[in-house]
């Protein structure tokens, strides 16, 4: 059993596929311990992609993921961050593979709709990064 973290974008907020994407999680067997709508704080969107922040799409990313409402979400379940990953699809949404939630729902990678943990590790921090309250 491991817990991993799913960001629905704000692309994904205002086209109102909240429901979808978390009806996908949990039809694959997935819990999620963990569901917050929030506002995100910048110093936590900064922190989340510090590893890319000598890269030129940092200040997009930031400047996006504050640009409106996200849903946090903690996802519990048997490798759990690889299923995930799995059903979120690649990042550039016109090389996902039809059936994953990028490949049936997004066009572009900068509106991509959702970030996952990319390992249990990655998923353990940003956990204590966007839940540091805990979860269920």
């Amino acid at each position: 059993m491991e817990t991993t973290l799913v960001l629905i974008k704000p692309g994904g907020v205002s086209r109102n596929l909240i429901g979808e994407i978390t009806g996908r999680i949990e039809a694959r067997g997935l819990k999620v311990t963990g569901l917050k709508l929030i506002n995100a704080e910048r110093a936590t969107v900064e922190a989340h992609y510090a590893e890319h922040s000598e890269r030129p799409f940092f200040k997009d990313v930031c400047d996006y993921l504050v640009s409106g409402p996200i849903v946090a979400l903690a996802v519990s379940g048997t490798n759990a961050t690889k299923a995930i990953r799995a059903m979120m699809g690649a990042t550039n949404p016109i090389e996902a593979t039809p059936g994953t939630v990028r490949g049936d729902l997004a066009l572009t990678i900068d509106d991509n709709l959702v970030h996952s943990s990319s390992d249990p590790e990655a998923a353990a921090a940003e956990l204590k990064l966007w839940f540091p309250e805990g979860t269920v």
